[in-house]
């Protein structure tokens, strides 16, 4: 009985602790675009916006790319990265074996629902929110890059907590 009682008390800890640490990083990351965005002017605001043509190509990449992840096809989740994220990697197999081990809820997500995309200093950033299976909700940023031939390739991506609950 003590011994489950203490066990029940590191689990609450643990949580909270977890908790805690996803709501720092959100914090972080809120602060950093927001810190971004409000230090730049309007007319460079309005200079940075793309089309909606623009933000359809892009959420089809990063669409075509979760579908190739979730089907287990590296090859083609692989081609939807940028020549640098592709030279880092060097093999399909490899890419995907990161993917499922540091992004596995790109993959296993119940849903997914791409937000509003941003310009932050040239840096184009495509938030997707994923729902995990335990109804843990979190958001993909994805940066987004237009390569020579005028196709979006994606540069990276960084898990964030959501203030979201799944209900």
């Amino acid at each position: 009985m003590i011994r489950s009682a203490r066990f029940a008390g590191f689990v609450h800890e643990a949580t909270s602790m977890r908790r805690r640490r996803s709501f720092v990083v959100l914090c972080l990351v809120a602060m950093t675009l927001i810190a971004a965005v409000s230090a730049r002017s309007a007319p460079q605001q309005r200079e940075q916006k793309l089309p909606a043509a623009e933000w359809k190509a892009i959420k089809k990449v990063i669409g075509d790319q979760r579908a190739a992840l979730v089907a287990g096809d590296a090859a083609r989740a692989f081609a939807h990265a940028t020549p640098g994220i592709r030279a880092q990697f060097g093999t399909p197999e490899n890419f995907i074996a990161m993917v499922r081990a540091a992004y596995d809820v790109l993959i296993s997500a119940r849903y997914a629902e791409f937000l509003e995309g941003a310009v932050i200093d040239g840096v184009v950033i495509q938030p997707l929110r994923v729902i995990a299976p335990d109804n843990t909700v979190q958001v993909a940023l994805y940066t987004m890059e237009k390569q020579k031939d005028g196709r979006w390739k994606i540069a990276g991506c960084v898990l964030a907590p959501s203030t979201v609950q799944a209900a």
